[in-house]
Order: structure tokens, then sequence, then C-alpha cells
């Protein structure tokens, strides 16, 4: 039986305890627990967490940190400045670890990058989609002009509720709002926010991610805004050719695959907490006009968790193909990042697939790691901070969150 069926049967006690926020109506969030059943912390990542704690600057960010010699990092004039996509991603990762605001052994850094994300965001401005003055960094040539404010909306969304005091706790409030509005008010008709970039498909999933994760934890999303990004992602596989969209990959299969399947698995995660709601107002419609609003919304969940699952099918299909796991063909950050995006995926599905994925991917990303314990990306994105934070996100894929419940009021 699939993981969150099973789950949704056995916490139906539960689910009045939270709901999930819809078009503009504030909610409690669902309760979440991490995907899978947790391994204890390998040698690997726990010299991983303490490089990335000890390279932490003071006001709380990080940088792009030591770069591969080939990207001549020596003449970049921000690669030590801190900046928001890396620092979501290094406090990600020390979340992921287990640490939160309120304790852990790196609860004090989290609270850090947590400051300083939310610093950035209340000083820029208020209509455009960039969280941050601090421009031309490698995530943003290679990933995206706005890659902080998406990695910052999920960063926040995964914190909400987790700060240690009411204070903080509306800050991080305000903070995600501003963020989340400006995520709304640019995104594209058709379900885009941006195609700058080197592969801008994986900054699309991670804008993608960052509004899921925010509807999941009871943030305020326009349900429009999160169908069209859903729309967007099954639109990137054709299940009558068997093919992955090439568009914003840069020309590496492995890009193109990760991205949507990792988009529409979001997507999926927050449907399921939909799903419940919207067969209960089915049952109980009393007009004809209701009837078909529910049936519409049951038809689209379907379709998306049926394109999932081809999508899902033909990553599967490919995973002994070295080629495609290579991706660009040597490991870089957006390799890390795609391998972040396929374990989300697997390990909801869980079973051997998941488990031989997690065993390999763990093997060689641990026969990578350097000495001091960070990773060196070797082509685009090489900054050791970025590479680190994403690796350690890759081996902890089994406590990644995922909701159990909720309900999404709409109007």
């Amino acid at each position: 039986m699939n993981r969150f069926v099973t789950l949704a049967i056995a916490l139906t006690a539960v689910l009045s305890t939270g709901c999930l926020a819809a078009p503009k109506v504030q909610g409690r969030s669902a309760s979440w627990q991490p995907a899978a059943k947790s391994k204890p912390l390998s040698d690997h990542v726990k010299m991983g967490l303490a490089w990335l704690a000890k390279t932490q600057h003071d006001n709380g960010g990080w940088s792009q940190g030591e770069e591969s010699t080939y990207m001549g990092s020596g003449m970049d004039p921000i690669k030590d400045k801190p900046n928001v996509a890396e620092t979501c991603a290094a406090t990600l990762a020390l979340i992921r670890a287990g640490s939160t605001p309120k304790k852990g052994p790196y609860a004090k850094n989290v609270r850090a990058g947590v400051n300083f994300v939310c610093a950035q965001i209340e000083e820029s401005d208020a209509k455009s989609l960039y969280v941050t003055d601090v421009r031309g960094t490698r995530l943003q040539m290679k990933l995206g002009t706005y890659i902080d404010t998406f990695l910052a909306s999920l960063l926040l969304a995964e914190v909400k509720g987790q700060m240690p005091d009411r204070k903080s706790e509306t800050r991080v409030g305000r903070a995600l709002n501003k963020a989340i509005g400006k995520i709304e008010t640019n995104q594209r008709p058709d379900g885009t926010w941006n195609d700058q970039g080197w592969a801008p498909a994986l900054e699309q999933s991670m804008a993608t991610k960052a509004i899921n994760r925010a509807a999941q934890k009871g943030q305020k999303v326009d349900e429009g805004v999160r169908e069209k990004a859903e729309t967007h992602a099954r639109a990137q596989y054709n299940a009558k050719e068997g093919k992955f969209s090439g568009a914003g990959t840069a020309g590496v299969a492995l890009y193109g695959a990760a991205a949507p399947v990792a988009s529409m698995q979001d997507s999926d995660n927050t449907n399921i907490q939909l799903e419940k709601q919207t067969k209960t107002q089915l049952r109980s419609a009393r007009t004809e006009s209701e009837r078909k609003a529910a049936q519409k919304t049951l038809d689209r969940i379907q379709a998306n968790r049926t394109d999932l699952a081809a999508a899902r099918s033909a990553v599967v299909s490919k995973l002994d193909d070295k080629e495609f796991v290579s991706g660009f063909g040597s490991n870089g950050g957006e390799e890390f990042l795609s391998y972040m995006n396929i374990g989300e995926s697997l390990v909801v599905k869980g079973g051997p697939e998941w488990e031989k994925w997690d065993r390999e991917i763990t093997q060689n990303l641990n026969r990578i790691q350097n000495k001091d314990g960070s990773w060196t990306g070797h082509h685009c994105i090489t900054g050791r901070s970025f590479c680190t934070a994403a690796a350690i996100l890759v081996l902890t894929t089994d406590r990644a969150p995922v909701p159990l419940g909720g309900e999404i009021k709409r109007r």
C-alpha cells in the first residue's frame, strides 16, 4: 500500500489538529514526519555538519566559499560575501540532520541562519521577485536569478512553528508572507517564474517545492499558483514518448528528469491533504456546480498522481545508466540537487528501488568527500558551501519531511 495512504488511514484521528491554508486563508499546519525510518547520522554526515558550522559567518550567513580551482574563484569578488541561497541550503542541511531553532547541536547556527535570511527579506522591495541585493552569485548564474527567493521560502516554511519564542516566530511569519507574496505576484501564466540561468529547470523545481512546503505548513498560498506550477511540471514529461522535456536543462538528462519528478511529488504530497477534504465536499455537495468543482479538483489530483508514477518509473529505468546518473559528466552542485530531487520522490514510494538508490548514491558521495568534511563540485556550482549542504541533504533524504494530514480551507 502507498506510504501516504497508510499514513492517512492510521492518522485520521489527528487530522483535526491541523489544517493547510489555501487562497488567502490562514490555517494551522499539518503534522509532518520523516519520509522514512531515519538512519543514524553517518560519520561522513557529521563531518560535513561540523564543516558547515565552522564556516558560518558572524552575521549568520554562508558564502560560496572555496571553489574548484577550475572556476578561478580567486577572481570572484563575491565568493566570500554571505548570500541568501547558500545560507538557506546550509541551514536546511543542519535542520535535516536533526537540529531545530530550539534544540539540537546546531540550534544556534540554525537560528543565526534564519535571522540572516529574515533580515535580507525585510530589506528587500515589496514587489519584485528579489529578496536580496546580492547579485551575480554562482547559484544565481547556474540555477536561476531568483533561487534565493525560492530557497528562502523553503527554509522559512520548514522552521515555521519551530522558533524559540513569539518574537522570532512572528518575524519568520512576516518574512515568509513577504516571500510567498513575491512568488505569487511574479508567477508567469505558464506556471514558471524565470528561464534565465544555465539550468533553470532546477530553480523551477525549488520554486514548486517551496510553495508546496509552505502550503503544507499552513501558509497562505494561492491554490491557482500551486496548480499552475503543478501543470507545468506535468507537461515536462511525455508519457506517450517516454521522454522528458529538455527545456531549461542545459541539455543534461539528469536535470530534466529530476526537476519535474520532484515538482510533481511535492504537489502530490500537498494534494493528499486536499483530496480528503475534496471527497468530503463532493459527498456533501448540494448543487451541480459544487459537485463539478469538487470532481474537477479530484480529477486534477489523480492526473498529477498518474503522471508522477509514469515519470518516476522513467527515472527508475535510468538509474543503472551511469551516463544518466553522472549528469554533466562530473560532480557539481547541480548533480547533488538533482540527486536530492530524485531521492525525495523515491523515498515516498519506498521499496527496493529507493533502498538501492540510497545505498549507491551514499557510497558515491562518501567516496568523493574531502578530508576536511566538505564536498567540492567540479563544474559550474563548485563552491564548498552549497555542495556540502546539498550532499548532506542527499545523504539525509530519509529525514525529508512529508505531511501526515490536514485540511485546506478555501473560500
